[in-house]
């Protein structure tokens, strides 16, 4: 599909390309030629009106010693030849074939080919029939020649350098396209898989309780209200992610607000939680720091970020939390010492579904699109989250949101 469509952008840009090229090329030939020719068209004027007024001409034998590119014919009202001058060495069957092939053009100014060589004409009429003024235009005519086949050249060889970079940039330019696609055949593929395994166990207690053989269903019962509300945060994982992607268009609920006080809150809830794995933690969180967006959003990073430190973090581990403030930004970190995460991982900790470790996924209930959460509202909110780690030390996220006045 993808080299269909890599060989479809191609064609279409060197076919543009290329009807430009020759569009342009074509103009200035036509404009070339239509110069030379009007240049032409002026000096067999000049030359007719100089016979005109000097009709007593040197003897052409004077002018036999060098070839000179004219000559001049007089016929009758039919054409036929009554006399002939010229000034290059020639004979009449030379003038006779020359005034056939003008007769045969047929208007009274054109071209001609005679003797391999390109000549040019004006037909004048007299009281006893007709001038016929003639001159050699091989040297024009072969600039012409020599014009379309330098643009011919310039064309071919344009074409392949612009094929060259064509290529690379459609490699380029459908990247982000064939990356996008393999990010959602993988998305279908990995929300297929979490909704299976709750699925698979809701059909097996269903099973059980249809057997009717077991008195106690409160078990079975309370298992399938499990997944049923494991398929639900999935769902609304899902649907906030979605409404997330087409957040450009929506008018997000902004103002401004302590973002100290939410911090503060949400680690007072997590106290306990870190009490009962024995983790020290850490804060420091300048006071009354205010920032500008959506509260409810804002505080749902915090509380994805701290909630995946306290699920990564070892029994007697550590961890770090600062908010501070610098000249313009508000730089909120969080950090936990553990297993932390390989350099191969990294690149990828913010995508749909992914986890470093999926052995421990529905130890902690976790689906992967906590961090794929957190940055859409950074980047929505105009911030940036990235991470750092050195596996087996510590992980670091960290917020960074630009300060408005």
């Amino acid at each position: 599909m993808f080299k269909r469509l890599r060989n479809q952008l191609l064609v279409t840009n060197l076919g543009i390309i290329t009807l430009l090229m020759v569009s342009a090329f074509s103009f200035v030939y036509f404009v070339t030629s239509s110069n030379i020719k009007e240049e032409i068209k002026m000096d067999l004027y000049r030359i007719s009106d100089f016979r005109k007024n000097e009709p007593q001409l040197p003897p052409k034998e004077e002018f036999a010693k060098e070839r000179m590119p004219l000559m001049f014919i007089e016929t009758d009202a039919d054409y036929n030849l009554l006399a002939w001058q010229s000034f290059f060495i020639t004979d009449e069957t030379l003038i006779t074939e020359a005034l056939q092939k003008i007769i045969t053009v047929g208007t009274t100014y054109g071209q001609y080919r005679l003797d391999d060589g390109d000549w040019a004409y004006l037909i004048q009429i007299l009281p006893t029939g007709y001038r016929i003024t003639s001159i050699d235009v091989t040297l024009q005519q072969s600039v012409l020649n020599r014009l379309i086949i330098t643009f011919a050249i310039v064309t071919f060889v344009m074409l392949l350098i612009i094929l060259v970079i064509s290529w690379f940039l459609t490699e380029r330019s459908i990247k982000p396209v064939k990356e996008a696609f393999e990010k959602q055949k993988q998305f279908i593929s990995d929300a297929s898989h979490e909704l299976k395994t709750p699925l698979a166990v809701i059909r097996t207690n269903v099973d059980v309780l249809l057997d009717g053989s077991l008195t106690d269903d409160k078990k079975w019962l309370s298992y399938i209200k499990e997944e049923v509300e494991r398929m639900g945060r999935l769902t609304n994982d899902l649907l906030y992610l979605t409404q997330m992607d087409g957040a450009e268009d929506l008018q997000m609920m902004k103002s401004t607000f302590n973002l100290s006080e939410r911090l503060e809150h949400l680690l007072l809830g997590l106290e306990v939680m870190a009490f009962e794995k024995k983790i020290s933690l850490d804060a420091q969180i300048e006071p009354a720091l205010n920032c500008f967006g959506n509260p409810e959003q804002l505080s749902q990073v915090g509380m994805i970020l701290l909630d995946n430190a306290i699920k990564y973090t070892p029994e007697n581990g550590h961890i770090k939390v600062s908010l501070i403030k610098t000249p313009h930004h508000l730089l909120f970190s969080v950090s936990n010492s553990g297993a932390g995460i390989t350099s191969e991982d990294l690149p990828f900790i913010f995508d749909r579904f992914f986890r470093a470790d999926r052995s421990r996924t529905r130890e902690n209930g976790s689906y992967g699109l906590g961090l794929a959460i957190a940055h859409a509202i950074v980047s929505h909110h105009g911030g940036k989250i990235t991470c750092e780690s050195t596996p087996g030390e510590w992980t670091t996220f960290t917020v960074k949101l630009k300060i408005t006045t």
